[in-house]
């Protein structure tokens, strides 16, 4: 397995990331989910990634229980906070990224982890409603606290990265991480996000960069989705998410990729993922499972060197379907408080 700095940190992550946004705590078996990071960890996997609001707090909970017993030492942990970790009703302080909310969601997260630190907490959106000076002090005195060991963002736009990033430094716990959406089919961040964290020494720690599993090649243009796939999981967001991709052009040009792959030796899901580690501003790419069998296949992606010619052919076969407007990027900022 790969390791990589995340930007201008000594930190390093493995080249892949376990992430259990929808594959874990939602009336999941706990036990496949132990053995999903038990064979994460056999493979070379020492990076991890949840947040307190997957499946309000179960996620962490399984996380914790499945790394019980794990060398502390020997992994990376790392969450998130902004959205509301708890169903409703909850109080109007249980969401976003004041003082109050920091403070008490990095407890709540530790207590479900159980565990006395976490390696990286992040942001989970923009707050556009907390003074970000406020934000960023509350931030730096998780880190002073020995709660957190770094500190990073997920889905900020250039400008709201490089604001954060000047209050960050001058508390003396600059930002590391950006963690944003970002496959061959979504490629929003490329125009100013990562030309921002390059030059502010931050990396990436992208998420969907199978796009939500349509880069797999497993959803056929005029066929309904398979049985058990994520485009049928309305219960916990999954057929949502995936929606925008379940066309029938953004499917064809999929499968013309197939021969790329099968020139390779390698799976679609397999090259999706070089594809986005080509980028040498991603520090891992995230892959979730809910069987041991998809990690396998996986990790073979890592240290996979894909050739710059078959890049440039991954790109021209996806040019018309793609998504590429930056401007995008500040969609993801909530423009009112989820209640």
């Amino acid at each position: 397995m790969e390791h990589r700095h995340v930007g201008h940190s000594g930190l390093k992550l493995s080249a892949l990331t376990f992430g259990n946004w929808l594959t874990q705590g939602v009336d999941s078996d706990r036990r496949a989910a132990e053995r999903c990071i038990k064979t994460a960890l056999d493979l070379g996997i020492t990076s991890f990634d949840t947040a307190d609001v997957y499946a309000h707090g179960a996620a962490e909970e399984c996380l914790g229980a499945a790394l019980k017993g794990v060398r502390r030492e020997s992994v990376v942990v790392m969450t998130k906070v902004f959205w509301p970790s708890v169903p409703a009703p909850r109080g109007p302080n249980e969401v976003g990224l004041s003082r109050k909310r920091i403070m008490e969601a990095i407890d709540a997260s530790l207590r479900r982890l159980g565990m006395d630190h976490v390696d990286v907490y992040q942001a989970h959106r923009y707050d556009l409603f907390t003074p970000l000076e406020e934000t960023m002090q509350a931030f730096a005195d998780v880190v002073r606290s020995g709660k957190a060991h770094y500190i990073g963002v997920s889905e900020w736009t250039a400008e709201q990265i490089r604001a954060g990033h000047k209050f960050a430094q001058q508390m003396g716990v600059p930002f590391i991480s950006n963690q944003p959406q970002y496959s061959a089919l979504y490629r929003t961040i490329e125009a100013e996000v990562i030309p921002t964290c390059v030059e502010l020494g931050m990396a990436q720690v992208v998420w969907s960069p199978m796009a939500q599993g349509v880069l797999s090649g497993k959803y056929l243009p005029g066929t309904p989705p398979p049985q058990g796939s994520r485009a049928l999981d309305t219960a916990s967001g999954g057929a949502d998410m995936i929606a925008r991709w379940l066309n029938d052009d953004v499917l064809e040009a999929v499968q013309k990729l197939r021969p790329l792959a099968d020139d390779l030796g390698i799976t679609l899901s397999q090259m999706a993922l070089a594809w986005v580690l080509k980028n040498p501003n991603v520090a891992t790419a995230l892959i979730g499972a809910t069987r041991p069998e998809q990690i396998i296949e996986n990790v073979k992606a890592a240290g996979f060197e894909l050739p710059q010619a078959v890049v440039d052919q991954v790109d021209a076969i996806l040019k018309e379907v793609a998504i590429t407007d930056p401007a995008l990027v500040a969609k993801s900022t909530p423009s009112a408080r989820p209640a």
